[in-house]
């Protein structure tokens, strides 16, 4: 519901949280862990196509080195890419090995470096997607409210100090053994908050890259 919104804003990427698509669960990913070409997934390659939109899917990934917490990246008429999570907080280290490579995306002449959730709050991590020419950093997260307090510390200052568009993408509600918050919400390159989300509110967030415009869509059930 939530793609096809963004289709009919005719939006050219979508970013959801951190492992959206089963739910930020540590202790399930080996039940529920897949492979990213997983045919399962072929609905949003047909979707990504049909709707001329990128998405980007939170799924647990099976790697030679163990599962990973990742980013599958369907793009119109192109192979799907997996982004995976860099750096892993010391609870998610019983559970998932870390990825190796910074994936950068094209969209519209728009360079954009996907973040998963805790290594965004790592300088440097952000400083990495600048040295690769990100223009826009996009942290896809599972946040309860103390990680939510830190993130709005921390990402005006890595917009401020990059001249970067920064974005979170965060769920609402029940999330392994902690509540997430919301709050989804743009910050544009002088870290000025330009449109946020409510604790418990599920929507979009639109940001028009040649206005620099943000605004709501909210889910209307």
């Amino acid at each position: 519901k939530l793609i096809a919104r963004a289709v009919s804003e005719k939006a050219d990427l979508i970013v959801f949280p951190e492992l959206s698509l089963t739910g930020y669960e540590p202790r399930l990913c080996k039940e529920l862990a897949t492979h990213p070409d997983d045919n399962r997934l072929d609905d949003f390659h047909t979707i990504s196509n049909t709707g001329n939109i990128t998405l980007c899917l939170g799924l647990p990934t099976i790697s030679n080195s163990g599962i990973r917490i990742s980013m599958i990246i369907f793009q119109p008429n192109q192979p799907r890419q997996t982004y995976s999570k860099q750096y892993l907080h010391a609870d998610e280290l019983p559970y998932f090995t870390p990825g190796n490579q910074q994936a950068i995306l094209t969209i519209n002449h728009n360079k954009i470096a996907p973040a998963i959730c805790y290594e965004s709050l790592l300088p440097e991590h952000a400083d990495n997607a600048f040295q690769l020419g990100a223009e826009i950093y996009v942290a896809s997260v599972a946040k309860s409210a103390n990680g939510v307090a830190k993130a709005f510390m921390h990402y005006p200052e890595v917009a401020r100090k990059y001249s970067m568009t920064v974005v979170m993408s965060n769920c609402t509600g029940p999330c392994d053994d902690f509540q997430s918050v919301g709050k989804s919400s743009i910050w544009n390159k002088s870290g000025v908050l330009m449109a946020q989300l409510e604790e418990t509110t599920e929507g979009i967030l639109l940001l028009d890259m040649e206005t620099g415009e943000a605004t709501k869509c909210l889910d209307q059930k």
